[in-house]
């Protein structure tokens, strides 16, 4: 066999497995049985990512891959105006506040795998979340705040790979006085 039909035959074959085992190199446009990519996802929700964080002097990196895992440190609301957003649960911020703080940390965070990866289409899954609120003792609804957080990631990669293991916990302060700090360890290929 010559090694141009060869490789026709081969192309068509490892089509067949990919088909068979449910997966399309076919975009997703008009078609609702595939589900968008991640980056698709992030156009179709009309997401702006903010500029990746470059703390001057910092003693630490944005994240860091050891083997297919991507380890995202720490981040922390920032708005529109470049300033951090500070507040306390239970004492000036309310749920759906911490939530849209939670939220923003999300787009800081996608901006890193971004800037890490190349792509946000090279994370697997979501392994685990940790999500720290800034609040008041009698505070208790930390799971709800840090919501805001991991149902942006479930919007922008899908119900089974946006979802990990998760921990939302209540802390007396964080740095800066921020409401929310949220850290996330993502499988990536």
């Amino acid at each position: 066999m010559d090694p141009l039909r060869f490789r026709s035959a081969l192309v068509v074959f490892a089509s067949g497995l990919l088909l068979s085992a449910g997966c399309s190199g076919a975009s997703s446009a008009g078609d609702p049985k595939i589900s968008p990519s991640a980056e698709e996802q992030v156009k179709i929700l009309k997401l702006e990512l903010p500029e990746v964080p470059r703390p001057a002097g910092a003693v630490l990196v944005p994240c860091v891959r050891v083997g297919d895992l991507l380890y995202v440190s720490g981040h922390t609301p920032v708005g529109a105006d470049g300033k951090s957003i500070v507040g306390k649960l239970g004492k000036d911020m309310d749920v759906k506040q911490g939530q849209e703080a939670a939220r923003l940390v999300a787009l800081r965070v996608l901006s890193v795998v971004r800037s890490e990866l190349g792509s946000l289409d090279r994370v697997v899954r979501v392994v685990k979340t940790l999500g720290m609120v800034n609040c008041t003792p009698e505070f208790t609804q930390t799971p709800q705040v840090v919501n805001g957080f991991s149902e942006l990631l479930v919007q922008v990669f899908g119900d089974d790979a946006g979802k990990g293991a998760r921990s939302a916990v209540g802390m007396a302060s964080l740095p800066g006085g921020v409401p929310v700090e949220v850290e996330v360890i993502l499988q990536v290929r």
